[in-house]
């Protein structure tokens, strides 16, 4: 993104919508924000490490500095996505060490590159209790032991430290936060504190029982999550439409309006007041095994119906 992008319209700076971006290759710049300004994005997200391991790399001090100049001068909002293994509810205390230090190094890498928020999936409650019940109340005891000390670290950084938001499942295995209801006993683990916000996933959402496509579903899903957390701690959303039926506890994504949830969903979701200032990001399908591909454009597709429903939903802004 150039420092001569245009200016966002009133809807974009309410809800500016954008898609996860490839790093791969040329980095940060060179490719996820060259790939951002093809499909039209006004916000990014990115991995900073391997999505499906556990390294931790440094990356490149530069380009760190040019994405976070880059994304600034454009008005861009920036957001980490935490890898997927990750899970502080596992009964391995290895896994629970690795998830401590690939958590920590998104976050300190979040802050590096200017990102506003870090998501993280919260996990399952892995194995079984020693009388061979759930391991729920322990898991969720472990959340607070691992998580609460990196949000100490947070605070250390100043003002400009990114979120940790909590991205609920779609209630797959043993889920420890699924519904929205679930989300209040997870942030109380984690004492409230001022900078744990939350990831609406929509696909999770339906794929957990919220029929988002439901007249008055959305809304009721929104009121729910204020409901659980507060009035402020929604800070990112996840606009995937779901390839499975409400409550099939499935996560599969579709394209924008080609799923079970639907277009009309969307732009409830873009007039509920719970969404001020929300950016909406999509992680659809991107077509690359489409026979007549062309890079980006069904991305380019999801983020033009996106605006479109955004209009609809604020009109004359």
């Amino acid at each position: 993104m150039d420092s001569a992008a245009q200016p966002l319209s009133p809807a974009a700076r309410r809800n500016p919508v954008g898609a996860h971006v490839p790093v791969a290759g040329r980095g940060l710049v060179g490719t996820g924000l060259a790939y951002a300004r093809r499909v039209g994005a006004e916000a990014v997200q990115v991995f900073v490490a391997n999505p499906r391991g556990w390294a931790t790399p440094a990356g490149d001090p530069v380009q760190d500095e040019e994405f976070r100049t880059a994304c600034a001068a454009a008005g861009i909002p920036a957001y980490v996505h935490a890898p997927y293994l990750i899970n502080f509810g596992s009964d391995s205390t290895a896994t629970r060490a690795r998830s401590t230090e690939s958590l920590r190094h998104s976050l300190l890498r979040a802050h590096r590159i200017g990102a506003l928020g870090v998501v993280v999936h919260t996990g399952s409650a892995v194995g079984r209790a020693a009388d061979g019940g759930s391991r729920y109340a322990e898991a969720m005891s472990q959340v607070r032991e691992d998580v609460r000390p990196l949000l100490d670290e947070l605070d250390a950084l100043g003002e400009d430290a990114p979120w940790l938001l909590l991205e609920p499942t779609a209630g797959q295995g043993s889920s420890l936060c699924s519904r929205m209801a679930d989300l209040a006993e997870y942030t109380a683990a984690l004492d409230h504190h001022p900078r744990v916000g939350v990831c609406l996933d929509t696909c999770h959402a339906f794929a957990a029982g919220h029929d988002l496509a439901a007249p008055d579903g959305v809304a009721e899903t929104l009121d729910a999550l204020v409901s659980a957390v507060g009035p402020g701690r929604l800070r990112l959303i996840h606009a995937n439409d779901s390839m499975d039926v409400v409550g099939a506890r499935k996560d599969r994504h579709a394209n924008i309006g080609a799923g079970h949830i639907g277009s009309d969903a969307f732009r409830e979701l873009f007039a509920h007041p719970a969404t001020e200032g929300v950016p909406l990001i999509i992680e659809t399908p991107d077509g690359r095994h489409d026979p007549d591909r062309v890079e980006g454009a069904r991305h380019t597709a999801d983020l033009d119906l996106l605006k479109r429903l955004r209009a609809e939903a604020h009109p004359g802004r």
